[in-house]
């Protein structure tokens, strides 16, 4: 790197704070006082399960809930490789959340959104091999989709952390 892009990295990383950016997860940032704030949803069923996992990584465990996010998961498994013969040997698994954020004391509804993506998976002649497969893609699923909560919630951050006050 020469010195004239060294010194416009500089440049650039000193101006942002002059135009108003503040990291999420810094000090300052929306994402550290929502950060342990929001109740999630209890685990219904094994999907359920990897999506809250995946939203606690991220979100941290409430303790003191100012929010509560509720979730209602689609998923629908569309085969795309058949053989001749009429077996399915690929398959992507289709899914959405919708979702909603409402505060804990009011039950307002503050902030709602869909996510939704997709994973793939093959089977194999194995039995046991395309189930953990479908798993697999499950838990990639619900990651995925637990991310874009999570980014849609970092991008609301400043706006609900001034609504739920100090």
């Amino acid at each position: 790197m020469s010195w004239c892009e060294r010194r416009g990295l500089i440049l650039g990383l000193l101006a942002l704070p002059a135009c108003g950016f503040t990291p999420a997860y810094g000090p300052d940032g929306g994402m550290s006082a929502l950060s342990g704030r929001i109740a999630l949803p209890e685990p219904r069923d094994k999907a359920t399960f990897d999506l809250v996992a995946r939203l606690e990584d991220r979100l941290g465990r409430a303790e003191a809930p100012l929010f509560r996010l509720e979730t209602t998961l689609r998923i629908r498994p569309l085969g795309l490789a058949i053989t001749p013969e009429g077996a399915v040997t690929r398959y992507n698994l289709l899914g959405g959340a919708d979702w909603r954020l409402v505060e804990a004391a009011t039950g307002v509804e503050r902030l709602a959104g869909r996510a939704e993506s997709f994973t793939s998976y093959s089977t194999t002649s194995s039995t046991i091999a395309g189930i953990s497969a479908q798993e697999d893609a499950q838990v990639r699923l619900m990651r995925i989709l637990a991310d874009q909560i999570v980014t849609r919630l970092m991008a609301e951050a400043p706006r609900l952390t001034r609504l739920a006050g100090p």
